[in-house]
């Protein structure tokens, strides 16, 4: 849901009648579901194969990755390191 007075930072395209504007918030949650998205298929692994290797709730994943809701800087910060280092967090959380 939009607040009223929150700007929007990509507005429509007035050519297309579906399109919307996105505010930045909006903007920024969808920025960070691509980046987990990205993270697990690069891994190439299931939603819930990824739950599971590194402890992740699998609805959460699933409600990040859809940009349903805004997965929080710690989630951000631990999927770059996933991206980064997938072994050893395995290992870690195992």
């Amino acid at each position: 849901m939009r607040v009223k007075n929150e700007p929007i930072v990509l507005p429509a395209d007035p050519a297309d009648a579906d399109d919307f504007g996105v505010t930045a918030e909006a903007l920024d949650r969808a920025q960070r579901a691509r980046l987990i998205r990205r993270t697990r298929t690069q891994l190439g692994l299931s939603q819930s194969e990824f739950a599971r290797r590194f402890h992740v709730p699998v609805g959460t994943l699933r409600d990040w990755e859809q940009a349903r809701a805004t997965a929080p800087e710690f989630a951000v910060a631990y999927m770059r390191v996933i991206e980064q280092f997938p072994e050893i967090v395995a290992k870690a959380v195992a």
